[in-house]
């Protein structure tokens, strides 16, 4: 089973960069983030058109997250994290799949940081973390992925003095994603990469993405009875450079 998780910020505008990358690649599953659009204004025609279910919890302009199946119709099984009735922000869907519990996320930027939005990304981090621990002690196949806006390490980002004033590399958010793995995920990635330098976005500006000056920021979290299922992992580095593309690029993992 391949499962891949995309930030294609804003799925109308992407939608042909999509559904070119659906066409070659095939992935089984596919969470994607930052859709940018209500519920009525997904493209759910041309998503069927290219074989894929879908299950998806949208929002006018801002988030949005959705989950894809090629073989199976998605059974969605919450379409919030839990912890926080009054936010109405779409960053959160999951489902089961083929009788993997899938959990696609789209985790506060937090910029500018400190100050509010960096608050309620910490607070979103919380809610995640206590969720993912009760969906570890249920002993279920689950994946946790996507846009985690978080850079785990110095190694998983072009410069590290650069971003020491943004949010997704202040040391709380890297101590807040060490806490959730800590719980007993397996970081996917790293699991079969443990020292390369890989990026999963880069920058629009100062031709970032020609200098390979990324960031590892879209991750795969597995529970303990899929690490041994974990074949292949990788990006899709070439989307990025499409024509119209997001300024990430899809991320995938191979489970037997």
């Amino acid at each position: 089973m391949k499962i891949a998780t995309y930030n294609v910020n804003g799925i109308n505008g992407r939608l042909p960069v999509l559904l070119r990358w659906l066409d070659e690649k095939q992935p089984d599953v596919v969470c994607l983030q930052e859709l940018k659009a209500p519920g009525e204004k997904i493209p759910e025609q041309a998503i069927k058109d290219a074989g894929y279910h879908a299950i998806w919890h949208g929002q006018k302009s801002w988030n949005g997250v959705a989950i894809l199946a090629r073989h199976s119709q998605p059974e969605e099984i919450r379409r919030a994290l839990p912890g926080d009735e009054e936010d109405l922000h779409s960053r959160y869907i999951e489902a089961t799949v083929d009788g993997i519990i899938i959990g696609c996320l789209y985790l506060p930027n937090g910029n500018p940081a400190p100050g509010p939005k960096f608050d309620y990304k910490l607070k979103w981090f919380e809610r995640l973390t206590k969720h993912a621990e009760q969906l570890l002690s249920s002993g279920k196949l689950v994946v946790l992925t996507g846009d985690y806006n978080a850079i785990p390490t110095e190694a998983d980002v072009y410069k590290p003095e650069r971003v020491k004033k943004d949010a997704l590399f202040f040391p709380e958010t890297r101590s807040a994603f060490k806490n959730l793995v800590s719980q007993g995920w397996t970081d996917a990635i790293r699991e079969l990469y443990p020292t390369e330098n890989i990026y999963t976005f880069w920058d629009y500006f100062r031709n970032a993405y020609d200098r390979n000056a990324g960031m590892r920021i879209d991750h795969f979290l597995l529970s303990p009875q899929l690490k041994d299922r974990l074949v292949a992992a990788g990006v899709d580095r070439d989307v990025r450079g499409w024509e119209k593309s997001s300024d990430h690029a899809p991320v995938w993992i191979e489970l037997k």
